[in-house]
Protein backbone atom coordinates (compact mmCIF):
# COMPACT_ATOMS: atom_id res chain seq x y z
CA UNK A 1 0.00 0.00 0.00
CA UNK A 2 1.23 3.51 -1.13
CA UNK A 3 1.57 6.02 1.65
CA UNK A 4 -1.04 7.81 -1.17
CA UNK A 5 -3.85 5.01 -0.08
CA UNK A 6 -2.26 5.15 3.57
CA UNK A 7 -3.68 9.06 3.16
CA UNK A 8 -6.91 8.40 1.45
CA UNK A 9 -7.69 5.81 3.94
CA UNK A 10 -7.43 8.16 6.81
CA UNK A 11 -8.94 10.84 5.08
CA UNK A 12 -12.33 8.99 4.33
CA UNK A 13 -12.33 7.58 8.11
CA UNK A 14 -11.90 11.36 9.78
CA UNK A 15 -14.53 12.38 6.96
CA UNK A 16 -17.14 10.02 8.37
CA UNK A 17 -15.91 10.43 12.12
CA UNK A 18 -16.45 14.18 11.69
CA UNK A 19 -20.01 13.76 9.62
CA UNK A 20 -20.56 11.54 12.51
CA UNK A 21 -19.46 14.25 15.19
CA UNK A 22 -21.16 16.95 13.65
CA UNK A 23 -24.36 15.45 13.03
CA UNK A 24 -24.35 14.18 17.04
CA UNK A 25 -23.69 18.01 18.01
CA UNK A 26 -26.79 18.84 16.14
CA UNK A 27 -28.97 16.25 17.44
CA UNK A 28 -27.95 14.82 20.77
CA UNK A 29 -30.18 15.42 23.60
CA UNK A 30 -28.58 17.51 26.40
CA UNK A 31 -30.46 17.69 29.89
CA UNK A 32 -32.23 20.98 30.66
CA UNK A 33 -33.51 22.38 33.86
CA UNK A 34 -37.36 22.08 34.40
CA UNK A 35 -39.75 21.80 36.83
CA UNK A 36 -42.50 19.20 36.25
CA UNK A 37 -46.10 19.98 37.47
CA UNK A 38 -46.74 15.83 37.19
CA UNK A 39 -43.80 14.19 39.71
CA UNK A 40 -44.49 10.37 39.03
CA UNK A 41 -42.84 8.32 41.52
CA UNK A 42 -39.23 7.66 41.08
CA UNK A 43 -36.78 4.61 43.00
CA UNK A 44 -33.29 5.93 42.61
CA UNK A 45 -31.00 2.53 43.36
CA UNK A 46 -27.55 3.07 44.31
CA UNK A 47 -25.23 -0.19 44.82
CA UNK A 48 -22.40 0.79 46.52
CA UNK A 49 -19.02 -1.05 47.56
CA UNK A 50 -16.75 0.85 49.28
CA UNK A 51 -17.65 4.10 48.53
CA UNK A 52 -17.40 5.75 52.18
CA UNK A 53 -15.28 8.73 50.34
CA UNK A 54 -17.70 9.74 48.29
CA UNK A 55 -21.15 8.38 49.35
CA UNK A 56 -22.25 10.98 52.10
CA UNK A 57 -22.28 13.65 49.16
CA UNK A 58 -24.29 11.36 46.99
CA UNK A 59 -26.74 11.30 49.32
CA UNK A 60 -27.14 14.66 50.34
CA UNK A 61 -27.27 15.94 46.58
CA UNK A 62 -29.99 13.55 45.81
CA UNK A 63 -32.14 14.01 49.07
CA UNK A 64 -31.57 18.18 48.22
CA UNK A 65 -33.28 17.50 44.79
CA UNK A 66 -36.19 19.86 43.41
CA UNK A 67 -37.97 16.81 42.57
CA UNK A 68 -39.64 15.26 45.44
CA UNK A 69 -41.35 12.10 44.55
CA UNK A 70 -38.56 9.48 45.49
CA UNK A 71 -37.71 6.69 47.25
CA UNK A 72 -33.40 6.44 47.78
CA UNK A 73 -31.99 2.69 48.04
CA UNK A 74 -28.95 2.25 48.73
CA UNK A 75 -27.20 -1.80 48.45
CA UNK A 76 -24.68 -1.46 50.70
CA UNK A 77 -22.48 -4.33 48.99
CA UNK A 78 -20.51 -6.55 51.55
CA UNK A 79 -18.61 -3.01 52.12
CA UNK A 80 -15.35 -2.92 54.29
CA UNK A 81 -15.30 0.96 54.87
CA UNK A 82 -18.13 1.92 56.53
CA UNK A 83 -20.18 3.05 53.81
CA UNK A 84 -23.70 2.51 54.93
CA UNK A 85 -23.13 4.08 58.02
CA UNK A 86 -21.75 6.84 56.24
CA UNK A 87 -24.52 7.33 54.17
CA UNK A 88 -26.97 6.80 57.20
CA UNK A 89 -25.27 9.39 58.51
CA UNK A 90 -25.52 11.63 55.38
CA UNK A 91 -29.20 10.93 55.12
CA UNK A 92 -29.98 12.26 59.06
CA UNK A 93 -33.35 10.17 59.43
CA UNK A 94 -34.93 11.41 56.13
CA UNK A 95 -38.07 9.02 55.48
CA UNK A 96 -37.29 8.81 51.84
CA UNK A 97 -33.90 6.83 52.36
CA UNK A 98 -33.57 3.39 52.83
CA UNK A 99 -30.54 1.25 53.28
CA UNK A 100 -30.26 -2.44 52.59
CA UNK A 101 -27.32 -4.91 53.10
CA UNK A 102 -26.03 -7.08 50.07
CA UNK A 103 -26.65 -10.58 50.06
CA UNK A 104 -23.56 -13.24 49.03
CA UNK A 105 -22.58 -13.38 45.35
CA UNK A 106 -24.34 -16.12 43.93
CA UNK A 107 -22.31 -18.72 41.19
CA UNK A 108 -22.10 -17.29 37.42
CA UNK A 109 -23.37 -13.18 38.56
CA UNK A 110 -21.28 -10.33 38.69
CA UNK A 111 -21.45 -8.02 41.80
CA UNK A 112 -22.95 -4.96 40.58
CA UNK A 113 -25.10 -7.20 38.16
CA UNK A 114 -26.58 -8.76 41.50
CA UNK A 115 -26.47 -5.34 43.16
CA UNK A 116 -28.70 -3.97 41.09
CA UNK A 117 -30.89 -7.30 40.57
CA UNK A 118 -31.45 -6.81 44.41
CA UNK A 119 -31.92 -3.15 44.92
CA UNK A 120 -34.59 -3.49 41.62
CA UNK A 121 -36.63 -6.22 43.89
CA UNK A 122 -36.71 -3.83 46.54
CA UNK A 123 -38.06 -0.93 44.48
CA UNK A 124 -41.17 0.04 44.43
CA UNK A 125 -42.16 2.80 41.73
CA UNK A 126 -42.86 2.92 38.12
CA UNK A 127 -39.55 4.31 37.27
CA UNK A 128 -35.98 2.73 37.94
CA UNK A 129 -32.93 4.84 38.33
CA UNK A 130 -30.04 3.32 38.35
CA UNK A 131 -27.14 5.02 39.82
CA UNK A 132 -23.22 4.82 40.63
CA UNK A 133 -22.30 5.49 43.91
CA UNK A 134 -20.15 8.47 42.80
CA UNK A 135 -22.20 10.35 40.58
CA UNK A 136 -22.98 14.20 41.21
CA UNK A 137 -26.38 15.57 40.95
CA UNK A 138 -26.92 18.79 40.64
CA UNK A 139 -30.39 19.95 42.10
CA UNK A 140 -32.42 20.17 39.35
CA UNK A 141 -31.03 17.01 37.68
CA UNK A 142 -33.83 14.44 38.64
CA UNK A 143 -36.43 16.66 37.24
CA UNK A 144 -34.61 16.93 33.85
CA UNK A 145 -34.09 13.43 34.10
CA UNK A 146 -37.97 12.55 34.35
CA UNK A 147 -38.91 15.57 32.09
CA UNK A 148 -36.57 13.79 29.18
CA UNK A 149 -38.07 10.74 29.37
CA UNK A 150 -41.43 11.44 29.78
CA UNK A 151 -41.46 13.40 26.92
CA UNK A 152 -39.59 10.96 24.20
CA UNK A 153 -41.48 7.65 26.06
CA UNK A 154 -38.85 6.01 26.73
CA UNK A 155 -38.59 2.60 28.13
CA UNK A 156 -34.57 3.69 28.80
CA UNK A 157 -32.94 6.86 29.08
CA UNK A 158 -29.35 6.71 29.69
CA UNK A 159 -27.90 10.08 30.37
CA UNK A 160 -23.71 10.50 29.88
CA UNK A 161 -22.88 12.60 32.66
CA UNK A 162 -20.09 15.47 32.23
CA UNK A 163 -16.98 13.74 33.17
CA UNK A 164 -14.85 15.81 35.92
CA UNK A 165 -10.99 15.20 35.31
CA UNK A 166 -8.04 16.51 37.52
CA UNK A 167 -5.18 14.09 37.02
CA UNK A 168 -3.10 14.19 33.68
CA UNK A 169 -4.37 10.53 32.96
CA UNK A 170 -7.96 10.97 33.63
CA UNK A 171 -7.70 14.19 31.17
CA UNK A 172 -5.93 12.74 28.82
CA UNK A 173 -8.11 8.98 28.79
CA UNK A 174 -11.58 9.66 30.41
CA UNK A 175 -13.22 11.78 27.84
CA UNK A 176 -12.42 9.25 25.15
CA UNK A 177 -15.76 7.69 26.47
CA UNK A 178 -17.82 10.83 25.12
CA UNK A 179 -15.17 11.05 21.87
CA UNK A 180 -16.56 7.64 20.64
CA UNK A 181 -19.91 8.10 21.54
CA UNK A 182 -20.38 11.15 19.67
CA UNK A 183 -17.81 9.95 17.02
CA UNK A 184 -18.52 6.55 16.03
CA UNK A 185 -22.18 6.24 17.39
CA UNK A 186 -24.79 8.27 15.24
CA UNK A 187 -27.93 9.29 17.48
CA UNK A 188 -30.66 9.54 14.87
CA UNK A 189 -30.41 5.65 14.19
CA UNK A 190 -29.66 5.38 18.52
CA UNK A 191 -33.08 6.76 18.32
CA UNK A 192 -35.13 6.12 15.78
CA UNK A 193 -34.11 2.46 14.33
CA UNK A 194 -34.56 -1.11 15.72
CA UNK A 195 -31.43 -2.19 14.95
CA UNK A 196 -29.42 -3.34 18.14
CA UNK A 197 -25.98 -2.16 16.36
CA UNK A 198 -27.44 1.01 17.34
CA UNK A 199 -27.32 0.93 20.85
CA UNK A 200 -25.17 2.25 24.01
CA UNK A 201 -25.63 2.64 27.37
CA UNK A 202 -23.45 4.57 30.79
CA UNK A 203 -24.42 2.10 33.98
CA UNK A 204 -23.91 5.37 35.84
CA UNK A 205 -27.14 6.98 34.96
CA UNK A 206 -29.82 4.27 33.61
CA UNK A 207 -33.46 5.67 33.97
CA UNK A 208 -36.30 2.66 33.27
CA UNK A 209 -39.39 2.42 32.81
CA UNK A 210 -40.43 -0.55 34.98
CA UNK A 211 -42.52 -2.44 32.67
CA UNK A 212 -39.75 -2.11 30.35
CA UNK A 213 -37.00 -3.27 32.71
CA UNK A 214 -39.05 -6.57 33.26
CA UNK A 215 -39.96 -6.97 29.83
CA UNK A 216 -36.25 -6.97 28.77
CA UNK A 217 -35.44 -9.87 31.97
CA UNK A 218 -33.98 -6.93 33.94
CA UNK A 219 -30.17 -7.45 35.32
CA UNK A 220 -31.35 -11.21 35.48
CA UNK A 221 -31.16 -11.59 31.64
CA UNK A 222 -27.37 -9.95 31.89
CA UNK A 223 -26.43 -11.42 34.95
CA UNK A 224 -22.39 -12.29 34.24
CA UNK A 225 -22.08 -9.46 31.41
CA UNK A 226 -18.74 -7.12 32.22
CA UNK A 227 -20.92 -4.53 30.24
CA UNK A 228 -24.50 -5.03 31.34
CA UNK A 229 -25.30 -1.86 30.54
CA UNK A 230 -25.02 -1.84 26.81
CA UNK A 231 -26.54 -5.38 26.80
CA UNK A 232 -29.60 -3.45 28.36
CA UNK A 233 -30.04 -1.08 25.86
CA UNK A 234 -29.62 -3.56 23.25
CA UNK A 235 -31.88 -5.94 24.64
CA UNK A 236 -34.65 -2.62 25.08
CA UNK A 237 -34.67 -1.91 21.41
CA UNK A 238 -34.58 -5.84 20.36
CA UNK A 239 -38.19 -5.61 22.37
CA UNK A 240 -39.14 -2.66 20.36
CA UNK A 241 -39.02 -0.67 22.93
CA UNK A 242 -37.64 3.39 23.00
CA UNK A 243 -33.98 3.76 23.80
CA UNK A 244 -33.06 7.64 24.26
CA UNK A 245 -29.84 9.04 25.42
CA UNK A 246 -29.11 12.10 26.50
CA UNK A 247 -25.73 14.28 27.62
CA UNK A 248 -25.50 15.24 31.30
CA UNK A 249 -25.05 19.15 30.61
CA UNK A 250 -23.34 19.62 33.88
CA UNK A 251 -26.53 18.69 35.76
CA UNK A 252 -25.22 15.08 36.20
CA UNK A 253 -21.68 14.59 36.81
CA UNK A 254 -19.11 12.29 37.59
CA UNK A 255 -15.22 11.95 38.57
CA UNK A 256 -14.67 8.25 37.90
CA UNK A 257 -11.02 7.70 38.89
CA UNK A 258 -8.42 9.93 40.57
CA UNK A 259 -4.90 8.06 39.35
CA UNK A 260 -3.39 6.19 35.98
CA UNK A 261 -3.96 2.84 37.88
CA UNK A 262 -7.29 3.50 38.29
CA UNK A 263 -8.04 4.61 34.79
CA UNK A 264 -6.03 2.24 33.58
CA UNK A 265 -7.54 -0.69 35.28
CA UNK A 266 -11.73 0.80 35.24
CA UNK A 267 -10.98 0.63 31.27
CA UNK A 268 -9.21 -2.63 30.62
CA UNK A 269 -11.74 -4.49 32.80
CA UNK A 270 -14.60 -2.88 29.83
CA UNK A 271 -12.40 -2.86 26.17
CA UNK A 272 -12.31 -6.28 25.58
CA UNK A 273 -15.57 -6.66 26.27
CA UNK A 274 -16.55 -3.57 24.46
CA UNK A 275 -14.92 -5.17 21.08
CA UNK A 276 -17.31 -8.18 21.35
CA UNK A 277 -14.84 -10.38 23.46
CA UNK A 278 -12.33 -10.50 20.74
CA UNK A 279 -8.68 -9.75 20.47
CA UNK A 280 -8.07 -9.74 16.64
CA UNK A 281 -11.20 -6.68 16.86
CA UNK A 282 -9.47 -5.02 19.70
CA UNK A 283 -6.21 -5.15 18.08
CA UNK A 284 -7.37 -4.16 14.79
CA UNK A 285 -9.54 -1.26 16.26
CA UNK A 286 -6.13 -0.21 17.86
CA UNK A 287 -4.22 -0.54 14.71
CA UNK A 288 -7.41 1.72 13.15
CA UNK A 289 -6.37 4.13 15.92
CA UNK A 290 -2.93 4.41 15.41
CA UNK A 291 -3.32 4.88 11.41
CA UNK A 292 -5.68 7.75 11.95
CA UNK A 293 -4.66 9.58 14.99
CA UNK A 294 -0.92 8.75 15.62
CA UNK A 295 0.55 8.25 12.10
CA UNK A 296 -0.12 11.47 10.27
CA UNK A 297 2.21 12.78 13.10
CA UNK A 298 4.88 10.50 13.00
CA UNK A 299 5.01 10.57 8.97
CA UNK A 300 5.04 14.14 8.79
CA UNK A 301 8.05 14.55 11.39
CA UNK A 302 9.72 12.30 8.29
CA UNK A 303 8.30 13.93 5.10
CA UNK A 304 6.95 17.50 5.84
CA UNK A 305 4.03 16.39 3.61
CA UNK A 306 1.11 19.16 4.47
CA UNK A 307 -1.31 17.00 3.83
CA UNK A 308 -0.46 14.67 6.83
CA UNK A 309 -0.28 17.63 8.58
CA UNK A 310 -3.72 18.62 8.08
CA UNK A 311 -4.84 15.29 8.44
CA UNK A 312 -3.03 15.29 12.16
CA UNK A 313 -4.72 18.79 12.97
CA UNK A 314 -7.91 17.46 11.93
CA UNK A 315 -7.76 14.53 14.16
CA UNK A 316 -7.14 16.94 17.42
CA UNK A 317 -10.19 19.35 15.99
CA UNK A 318 -12.86 16.23 16.17
CA UNK A 319 -10.96 15.36 19.79
CA UNK A 320 -11.52 19.46 20.81
CA UNK A 321 -15.38 19.50 19.20
CA UNK A 322 -16.09 16.30 21.32
CA UNK A 323 -14.50 17.97 24.32
CA UNK A 324 -16.23 21.69 23.96
CA UNK A 325 -19.82 19.47 23.63
CA UNK A 326 -19.14 17.55 26.76
CA UNK A 327 -17.47 20.21 28.93
CA UNK A 328 -13.89 18.81 28.95
CA UNK A 329 -10.50 20.78 28.47
CA UNK A 330 -10.23 22.30 25.08
CA UNK A 331 -6.66 22.18 25.26
CA UNK A 332 -6.12 19.00 26.21
CA UNK A 333 -7.05 17.24 22.62
CA UNK A 334 -3.48 18.33 21.26
CA UNK A 335 -2.58 15.56 22.89
CA UNK A 336 -4.93 13.26 21.15
CA UNK A 337 -1.73 10.82 19.79
CA UNK A 338 -0.83 10.58 23.40
CA UNK A 339 -4.10 8.97 24.28
CA UNK A 340 -4.01 6.97 21.88
CA UNK A 341 -0.56 5.78 23.14
CA UNK A 342 -2.28 5.01 26.36
CA UNK A 343 -5.32 3.28 25.35
CA UNK A 344 -3.43 0.72 23.38
CA UNK A 345 -1.63 0.13 26.85
CA UNK A 346 -4.87 -0.15 28.27
CA UNK A 347 -5.69 -3.05 25.77
CA UNK A 348 -2.73 -4.50 26.37
CA UNK A 349 -3.41 -4.83 30.45
CA UNK A 350 -7.37 -5.71 28.92
CA UNK A 351 -5.73 -8.75 26.82
CA UNK A 352 -3.28 -9.79 29.35
CA UNK A 353 -5.81 -9.77 31.67
CA UNK A 354 -8.23 -12.22 29.28
CA UNK A 355 -5.21 -14.99 28.77
CA UNK A 356 -4.28 -15.13 32.78
CA UNK A 357 -7.94 -15.08 33.91
CA UNK A 358 -6.72 -12.13 36.37
CA UNK A 359 -9.10 -9.29 35.83
CA UNK A 360 -10.37 -8.41 39.29
CA UNK A 361 -12.41 -4.71 40.06
CA UNK A 362 -13.02 -3.46 43.87
CA UNK A 363 -11.42 -7.21 45.25
CA UNK A 364 -14.03 -9.05 43.13
CA UNK A 365 -12.76 -11.63 40.22
CA UNK A 366 -14.56 -10.57 36.63
CA UNK A 367 -15.58 -12.98 34.12
CA UNK A 368 -13.26 -11.56 31.25
CA UNK A 369 -13.04 -15.18 29.42
CA UNK A 370 -16.56 -14.40 28.87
Amino acid sequence: MTLTLFEEFISLALLILGMTAVSNFLFFPRLKATQLAHQPKLSILIPARNEAAVIGQTIRALLGQSYGNFELILLDDQSDDGTGAAATQAAHGNPRFRLISGTPLPPGWLGKNWACHQLSQAATSDYLLFADADVRWAPDALAALLALAQREQAGLLTVWPTQQTETWAERLVVPLMSFAILCYLPILPVHYTRWPAFAAANGQCLLFRRAAYEKVGGHTAVHNNVIEDVALAKAIKSHRLRLRMADGNRLVSCRMYQNWPEVRAGFAKNILAGHGGSVPFLLLSTLFHWLVFLFPWLWFAVTLDVWLLVLGLAGVVLRGGTAVFTHQRLLDAIFMPVSVLLMTRIACQSIQWQRHGTAEWKGRRLGIRD
